[in-house]
């Protein structure tokens, strides 16, 4: 397994842990990455993903649920629901990981992680997305937040 698909990967595992408890504790990404007891070849990334999706998580939430017929967010499984927030992140906020990468990882993690259904959920809303940027639709935000990797 390649370092940014286990970085997807643990991000997925750290945000759903802080999106199932109301108070996660001071610091769950540190606490997170302190659980390792061998060298990570996928935190840079991993710190990129989780920090991105924190601090843009109100912008990310409004988009994935303008694309997300009929669902509200808070009605997707806690899998999907971070899930999308991740590959959202990348689609919106780095413009150096083609969209297609993106959503394909997205979906592979979804289906290890989700439902049976949950690659063609995410698949569904992340293309929609995908295809209101290149419409410029919706705007990518280059933003240095996150952006260390």
């Amino acid at each position: 397994m390649g370092t940014r698909r286990l970085s997807r990967e643990q991000a997925l595992q750290a945000l759903f842990y802080m999106d199932m408890h109301r108070d996660p504790g001071e610091d769950p990404v540190g606490s997170f990455c302190n659980s390792f007891t061998e060298e990570n070849p996928a935190e840079p990334f991993f710190h990129r993903l989780v920090c991105g999706v924190q601090e843009n998580r109100e912008t990310i939430d409004t988009v994935i649920e303008q694309f997300s017929s009929n669902w509200k967010l808070s009605r997707m499984s806690c899998v999907d629901r971070n899930v999308l927030r991740i590959a959202a992140f990348e689609l919106l906020f780095c413009a150096d990981i083609p969209p297609k990468v993106s959503i394909n990882e997205a979906i592979d993690v979804g289906k290890r992680f989700g439902t049976e259904e949950s690659g063609a959920f995410i698949n569904g809303i992340l293309d929609s997305l995908r295809i209101a940027i290149e419409e410029n639709q919706v705007s990518c935000v280059p933003k240095a937040t996150g952006q260390s990797s």
